[in-house]
């Protein structure tokens, strides 16, 4: 298997020490993004330091790709590539085949707090009835 190493924090000289001592192959986890203020608030000098850590990025968090973070979004301007993993791509294809050409009959269950951020899937729903 693969060594994976746990760093005890996501930025700062030990955790930039670790990366470099990184072998080809290898692989660091590091703390929890969240403990810090800047990662919510997508806080552009945060977002470069954790990009400073990596060659690319792959998001492949479908539940978390709407949230605009350093560690999901601000990462983006420093990193290039900057993609989306296999499983975010497969529910991607697997959403705009169910918009853009539902089998018929179907039912459309549009959840969550914010009704206005749903308002254009349901208008483009209702084109298809």
């Amino acid at each position: 298997g693969i060594e994976v190493k746990k760093a005890e924090d996501v930025i700062g000289p030990e955790v930039e020490k670790l990366v470099a001592d990184l072998a080809n192959g290898a692989v660091l986890l590091l703390e929890n993004v969240r403990f810090y203020k800047e990662e919510e608030k997508n806080d552009p000098e945060f977002a470069k330091k954790l990009a400073s850590l990596a060659d690319l990025f792959v998001n492949d968090a479908f539940g978390t790709a709407h949230r605009a973070h350093a560690s999901t979004e601000g990462v983006t301007k420093f990193l290039k590539p900057s993609v989306a993993g296999f499983l975010l791509q497969k529910e991607l294809d697997y959403l705009d085949g169910a918009v853009s050409n539902p089998k018929r009959p179907f039912a459309a269950i549009v959840g969550g707090s914010k009704v206005s951020s749903k308002i254009g899937v349901i208008e483009s729903l209702l084109e298809k009835c």
